[in-house]
């Protein structure tokens, strides 16, 4: 995924309202009418939200007779995943390590080391 993509995405995914959209077009394709009624919101405005979801690649919008159709186009999400799971690796590497060294330190029987703070002291 793109640096650019990757944006988008995230972009796209940072509106609860989006995110809503795509949790109900999870269960299958949706008229834009279906997607606009738990919203109190007007239809220009879930068009809007339903753009930002396009150009995102999040979602894709057919045309059946009046019918606007728009179902979700998972493949952003995934990319998504996959550079989550690089972060996913690199935290449970630093928290294999932590859990090491509190059962070395344990099993020594001595406290955890803590950093030292800087003690300023105050002329009288």
């Amino acid at each position: 995924m793109t640096p650019d993509r990757l944006s988008a995405t995230f972009a796209a995914l940072s509106d609860p309202t989006r995110r809503a959209i795509l949790a109900r077009l999870m269960q299958g394709d949706s008229a834009v009418s279906e997607l606009a009624s738990p919203f109190d919101m007007t239809l220009p405005a879930i068009s809007k939200h339903l753009k930002v979801l396009e150009r995102a690649g999040l979602i894709e919008r057919g045309r059946d007779a009046q019918r606007r159709p728009c179902r979700l186009a998972a493949e952003p999400l995934r990319e998504i995943s996959e550079w989550v799971a690089a972060y996913r690796q690199f935290w449970e590497h630093r928290l294999d390590r932590l859990e090491t060294y509190l059962q070395q330190t344990q099993a020594a029987g001595r406290p955890p080391l803590r950093k030292a703070k800087a003690h300023v002291r105050k002329s009288k």
